[in-house]
């Protein structure tokens, strides 16, 4: 397959003492699950720097976890909102603000920082596993959906935890940001069906498939890169330019095997007309590789340009082009029409989706804990404490630094 994504910086958070409710404790059953909070929340964030851990380990880890937390989040009981769910400040970075977290008194913004971290992870395991030049159908389907599962999981931050969140202090182009949720949501759609349609490519599917499958493929990177069109430049530039080089690139796609269907239909003055739009799409997608080569902000060193995924297309459009250019001279005569024919917009089958994401129910401990804690005894917390103070990014398992890449196959350094 040898895919390449880019992938923004993982969020990074401060430690977070549970202890600093631990006065409220009435009972060893809520002293204890402080405990448990505490080293789940350590091991999981731990797990999530290396993008080469296997995906039951981090199920296992994050379902322990949110078990954990939606006790703080919801009542155990189903009666609303936890008790204790504005008594804990949380402090996290965002994905492609730098440095300086968000703070804020509020366990729904902890699970929703997680969810997001979960995520990623879940995109740059996808990321690690589709570069590999020779892939087996297992892992290409472990590709799939890893990148259905953290779809998911953007998908339910933006439901069902953002409504909840209200006015945070978070500053334009944060997590909590819509537009930024909304574009992490449809790039794992649409990296997703980057898969359906190199399977689709590899098992000589009907170039009618292909084709309107690049075409949803295309019309998603495009409206997850107008998504950040309003974010500042020096945090989404980079990403962004990753997307419209991504569409263009799917766009030259469908295009191409437009062409080879049309003219397997004996048009051939149409299939010329969609070959020469490959052509166009191909050669802006070129350029828009270079620019996001050249481009500084958060985000994946790359040039995506010399990478495979990227030069395959290029010879086989060429051979088509020349083919159809050919049998146009010596056999059908047509002439090449102003506008190039429509693209189908929905492709029949093989669309991806995000897969559900649903919350563990709570742990078992909570049934006696909760009541265990007097919150009339609680001290309202200072969220603006530390507000300012920077926490050190993630230092991410494949992380190389930003030291120049090697050349190699791929062209690319994930992180």
């Amino acid at each position: 397959m040898a895919h390449w994504f880019h992938r923004n910086p993982i969020k990074a958070s401060a430690p977070v003492s549970f202890e600093s409710i631990r006065n409220i404790a009435t009972n060893p059953s809520a002293s204890k699950i402080l405990a448990d909070l505490r080293q789940s929340r350590s091991r999981l964030l731990s797990l999530l720097t290396d993008p080469a851990n296997e995906t039951t380990s981090i199920q296992n880890a994050y379902e322990m976890y949110f078990s954990l937390l939606v006790g703080l989040v919801n009542d155990p009981g189903g009666a609303g909102d936890s008790k204790l769910r504005k008594l804990i400040v949380f402090k996290w970075t965002n994905s492609i603000c730098g440095n300086t977290p968000t703070c804020e008194a509020d366990s729904v913004f902890e699970l929703m920082s997680m969810c997001m971290n979960i995520a990623m992870w879940y995109t740059k395991h996808a990321a690690k596993v589709a570069a590999k030049e020779d892939i087996s159908m297992e892992e290409a389907k472990e590709v799939h959906s890893c990148l259905r599962t953290a779809g998911g999981l953007f998908q339910f931050v933006k439901d069902s935890l953002l409504p909840r969140l209200g006015n945070t202090s978070a500053e334009k182009g944060a997590d909590v940001d819509t537009r930024v949720i909304e574009a992490y949501r449809m790039q794992c759609v649409a990296e997703a069906q980057e898969v359906t349609v190199a399977r689709a490519v590899e098992l000589k599917h009907k170039a009618s498939l292909i084709s309107s499958l690049a075409n949803e493929t295309a019309s998603l990177f495009t409206s997850a890169g107008d998504s950040l069109k309003s974010v500042e430049p020096s945090k989404a530039g980079k990403w962004r330019k990753y997307l419209e080089l991504k569409a263009s690139f799917y766009l030259a796609y469908a295009r191409c095997f437009q062409g080879e269907l049309l003219l397997e239909a004996e048009e051939c003055g149409n299939a010329i007309k969609a070959l020469q739009e490959s052509q166009k799409s191909y050669e802006k997608a070129e350029t828009l590789c270079k620019e996001y080569a050249s481009i500084k902000g958060p985000g994946t060193t790359a040039r995506p340009q010399e990478h495979p995924f990227f030069k395959r297309i290029g010879p086989l459009m060429r051979t088509r082009l020349e083919k159809a250019t050919r049998e146009n001279g010596f056999i059908y005569f047509h002439k090449i029409p102003a506008e190039p024919p429509e693209l189908e917009m929905k492709a029949t089958f093989g669309l991806a989706s995000p897969q559900e994401f649903n919350l563990p129910a709570p742990f078992s401990l909570w049934t006696d804990a909760y009541a265990g804690f007097d919150v009339s005894k609680a001290q309202p917390p200072k969220s603006t404490a530390g507000a300012g103070e920077d926490i050190k990014p993630v230092h991410e398992a494949d992380d190389k630094g930003p030291v120049k890449p090697a050349k190699n196959s791929s062209g690319c350094v994930v992180q």
